[in-house]
């Protein structure tokens, strides 16, 4: 490994890989992973991804969005994403990836609090598609150096500078790289929850840095709650069931098979309903009823979905499934203006790890990895744009190599961080609305 990069990148989802491969091949990038390259959430990603259809879909889906997000989102940061959808489709599909097509032309599902059929998914394996299409296109890259089981543990900045991070690799030997650009797209914070359908070691590293060196964060206490995982009384993350099984049909019912809601309405809603629904039953999962779904459609569009329940004891073909709310999505994050730009001058923050805007208070269905890549190429176009960057002349007199001895202690330290940053958001909030 290389102490000097142009770009180091921090992750291996969409977010960050797309954001190399935007950048041109004379730049010299680092992309590491905290866990295997393929260890990322965006590989686990089923649904599908918005597109705009047209300009006569343009309202409706802006409407969407900002109806999802209880119109907390920023409108600006909508506008950019809904517009530059249909070049990233372009883009996914020049770096070879496949979306379910008839007759030459895209097929579109719907998803809840979608007005419109806009989401073009491959089987029920869409972020692995997109993902590791994006993969394989970065390793053929001779530029973009990728490390697996690397974690990074600081960042080596001076005077709201960020000149490089600090990394460890799987026997804890740190090490101080520099870059003259630095991009987090290190995902969310679902390891800090005791049930979530993100990996579990995805934990908000990058938010305990932020706090510690005072760049700015927004919303830590907008967490999204997937209404429809797999119940199981085992540990480990949690296998989540698409919300376009609804979207095609699928309905939730009560322990006595009543339907109990509208299943297309926003996650916050439907999951508010099935907790509810649980506590007035006494019990701690509803029923997932895929009957109303034609069986071939079932096999051919959700053929995962369909075999991780079969595993599990349950034949959707022939039973209803048990599904319980568990933690899925980090609507806050780090804080980015509209070219994924921190308050940390030379660094950057992509995908779930920042905040834009897009989402507001609760993201709209499918929206996740169009907006990590569309403002992960938008930080790539802002880089190149970049005339020139602050170098360190003292980069190694910059941090004491020392003080990372004790890794074990120092992440304990970023995860306790980080819900303690969530509670306090969570109390503030609570007293304002109380007032």
């Amino acid at each position: 490994m290389e102490k000097k990069y142009d770009v180091i990148i921090v992750g291996s989802g969409v977010g960050g890989l797309f954001c190399a491969l935007s950048l041109p091949e004379e730049k010299n990038i680092l992309v590491i992973s905290k866990d295997a390259l393929e260890g990322c959430d965006s590989f686990l990603a089923q649904g599908g991804i918005c597109m705009l259809r047209d300009e006569a879909d343009y309202d409706a889906y802006f409407e969407d969005t900002m109806r999802a997000g209880h119109y907390e989102n920023r409108k600006e940061s909508v506008e950019i994403m809904i517009r530059s959808s249909q070049d990233i489709i372009k883009d996914l599909e020049s770096y070879g990836v496949e979306f379910e097509k008839k007759n030459g032309e895209f097929v579109f599902t719907k998803e809840g609090a979608h007005s419109n059929n806009r989401i073009l998914f491959h089987e029920d394996i869409t972020g692995k598609e997109i993902t590791s299409k994006l993969l394989q296109r970065a390793q053929e890259r001779k530029n973009i150096t990728l490390m697996a089981h690397t974690t990074m543990v600081d960042w080596v900045c001076k005077d709201n500078v960020c000149y490089g991070i600090v990394v460890a690799d799987m026997d804890g030997k740190t090490t101080a790289i520099q870059g003259d650009v630095t991009v987090l797209a290190c995902g969310g914070l679902g390891g800090v929850y005791p049930h979530s359908t993100n990996y579990r070691h995805i934990s908000g590293d990058a938010l305990a840095l932020a706090m510690y060196h005072n760049v700015r964060l927004e919303n830590c206490d907008y967490v999204q709650i997937h209404p429809t995982t797999l119940f199981s009384n085992q540990g480990g993350r949690s296998f989540l069931i698409s919300e376009s099984v609804r979207g095609e049909g699928a309905v939730l019912r009560d322990k006595d098979g009543n339907r109990f809601t509208d299943e297309l309405q926003p996650r916050d809603v439907v999951s508010k309903a099935i907790f509810n629904q649980m506590e007035k039953d006494g019990t701690d999962h509803v029923w997932l009823d895929f009957s109303p779904i034609p069986k071939d459609e079932i096999l051919n569009h959700f053929p995962n979905i369909y075999a991780r329940c079969k595993q599990a004891g349950y034949d959707p073909l022939e039973s209803w499934v048990p599904v319980v709310p568990a933690q899925h999505y980090f609507m806050g994050g780090i804080y980015v203006d509209k070219n994924s730009k921190t308050t940390m001058e030379q660094l950057y923050a992509v995908g779930e790890t920042s905040c834009n805007g897009v989402h507001g208070r609760n993201r709209l269905a499918s929206n996740s990895l169009l907006e990590s890549l569309v403002f992960a190429k938008r930080a790539a176009q802002d880089i190149v744009n970049t005339k020139s960057f602050k170098i360190a002349e003292d980069f190694d007199n910059l941090v004491n190599m020392d003080g990372y001895e004790d890794l074990p202690s120092i992440m304990e330290n970023y995860h306790a961080m980080v819900v303690g940053e969530i509670k306090k958001e969570e109390n503030l909030r609570a007293k304002k609305e109380a007032m």
